[in-house]
């Protein structure tokens, strides 16, 4: 490895590698929580954030994100009337109020799921979806693999109860964000305070919609042994921060804590960008390529998140795998950008190849030899 030391101009992505583990946040009464910036993806507070727990209903984050997914791919449409199945007529707990001989729209389902929670909704789009709700966990345990959630497991699409159903903190954080970022367009449902189905209006769960004008969602959830649980997303300005907090002993409780640890992360930190989406980080020697250097970078905007005033005391060292050999390929890491604080490792990115580069000569060999053999 090489290691070049680059200057940082201030121009105003899974959860990057932490040098080291955030701190917990100050006076936060929950057992489990974690704060996440959504642009630079850093964790800046946590506490317990990779113990399993009980998701509760912030399971039907998945089973959104998977309606989403169907919507976008065609196989749902808004207006499509599903029929509501005994299953999920009969549903435990919190409900949208179905019935067997009254079909429901997808649309209508959406709002039951994320507005009012209810279970009923999730298994009628689950059987929707891929036939019946045990395929869709199968689906769920697939696609949470696929978001890098690796300590969460799903049996249901509802959240109840279940020995081998859990998550942690820091891979629901990463479904939220998944949401946000993959599905804009559906994440305003998740601001909207009453939902009326079959005559009964429930109001939305989460009461920081209603005490917090920067919170634009997300989710609660509640079992007697997850306690009372709350994902909230925020947004001041061009920041966006997401909070998780899990185990809190009462609905209250749940909202006032995440608020504070939402007010925490946007008055002690600030987030800025480091480099554009393309933009030539540094330009590397490669060997036996068409050319001979490499542009390298990063394929998305690159921000980092730090305490309020500290940005003078950010230092960044660059290290880059040599010697570099053609073929190159367009998105191959080649280094690692680790950044510093004071003098401490901050976080670490990938850096990769911005260009693909072919070995030199191949082909200009190749028709000098078909020539000498037809001399």
């Amino acid at each position: 490895m090489i290691k070049l030391a680059i200057a940082l101009l201030f121009a105003g992505f899974g959860l990057p590698a932490l040098a080291n583990p955030p701190s917990p946040a100050p006076g936060i009464a929950a057992k489990y929580y974690l704060l996440v910036d959504f642009q630079s993806r850093q964790a800046l507070a946590e506490q317990n954030s990779r113990e399993r727990v009980e998701p509760a209903s912030l399971t039907k984050l998945m089973t959104a994100y998977l309606s989403f997914k169907a919507l976008k791919d065609k196989r749902l449409s808004p207006g499509q009337i599903l029929p509501v199945s005994e299953k999920a007529w009969k549903a435990e707990g919190s409900r949208m109020f179905l019935e067997p001989g009254k079909p429901a729209t997808v649309d209508e389902l959406l709002k039951g799921m994320i507005v009012q929670s209810g279970n009923d909704a999730c298994i009628v789009l689950a059987e929707a979806i891929v036939g019946s709700e045990e395929a869709f966990a199968g689906l769920m345990n697939r696609e949470a693999q696929r978001l890098g959630m690796s300590d969460t497991h799903f049996v249901n699409a509802t959240g109840l109860p279940d020995p081998r159903h859990y998550s942690t903190a820091r891979d629901l954080s990463l479904l939220a964000m998944a949401i946000i970022q993959d599905f804009p367009e559906y994440f305003p449902l998740y601001s909207i305070k009453e939902y009326t189905y079959n005559n009964v209006s429930q109001p939305n769960r989460n009461r920081l919609l209603w005490a917090d004008s920067f919170v634009d969602g997300m989710k609660t959830g509640y079992t007697e042994n997850a306690g009372y649980c709350l994902i909230a997303a925020a947004k001041r300005g061009e920041r966006r921060l997401l909070s998780v907090v899990l185990g809190t002993s009462s609905d209250a409780e749940r909202a006032a804590e995440s608020q504070k640890l939402l007010n925490f992360g946007f008055q002690q930190f600030e987030t800025v960008r480091l480099f554009a989406k393309g933009q030539t980080a540094t330009v590397l020697p490669i060997w036996k390529g068409v050319g001979n250097s490499l542009k390298a970078g990063f394929l998305e905007d690159l921000y980092v998140s730090l305490p309020k005033g500290q940005s003078s005391k950010l230092k960044a060292t660059l290290e880059t795998r040599q010697p570099l050999i053609a073929p190159v390929q367009q998105g191959q890491p080649v280094g690692a950008l680790k950044l510093t604080l004071g003098g401490r490792p901050l976080v670490e990115f990938p850096v990769v190849a911005l260009e693909s580069i072919s070995i030199a000569g191949l082909l200009g060999r190749g028709w000098d030899s078909l020539r000498l053999l037809f001399r």
